[in-house]
């Protein structure tokens, strides 16, 4: 599974996921993408099920770019364990994803090809997205 290989803190906020993402709102190393539609949380047991889809129906043919990380530890307290004590310890990393960022880009392949791969990718992710090519990215319509 994908994790930091060290953090500043080992237990952060919760945070909030309104609003737009700051960055990698455009297609950059790919030729075609997966935008979020709505904001979510990404774990990385979700991006690793996404990169074996990805690779799976490439093959050798074309490449993926993951443009999220899981950064954020997500703590919990065992079951029944009485309220008090302090935080429980982290059980699993997410990414935090805000509308209009860019998840996964494919390159190397033709139109109908990166849909199919693309949409084989979109059932495993725990959001809407939306399919979209390099250049065309402003032009999407997010519900408000």
């Amino acid at each position: 599974m994908l994790m930091p290989k060290k953090t500043k803190y080992r237990k952060v906020h919760r945070g909030n996921r309104r609003g737009w993402s700051k960055g990698a709102r455009t297609v950059f190393f790919g030729n075609y993408g997966l935008i979020a539609v709505e904001p979510g949380w990404l774990t990385s047991r979700q991006i690793e099920s996404v990169r074996i889809s990805l690779s799976r129906k490439l093959k050798k043919v074309g490449e993926y770019f993951f443009r999220v990380f899981p950064d954020k530890p997500i703590s919990k307290k065992p079951a029944e364990v009485r309220m008090g004590g302090g935080k429980g310890g982290p059980e699993f990393w997410v990414s935090v994803v805000k509308r209009g960022r860019v998840l996964v880009e494919v390159s190397g392949v033709d139109l109908a090809t990166a849909k199919e791969v693309l949409k084989g990718a979109q059932y495993k992710l725990p959001m809407k997205t939306r399919f979209v090519e390099k250049g065309a990215e402003d032009s999407v319509q997010y519900p408000s």
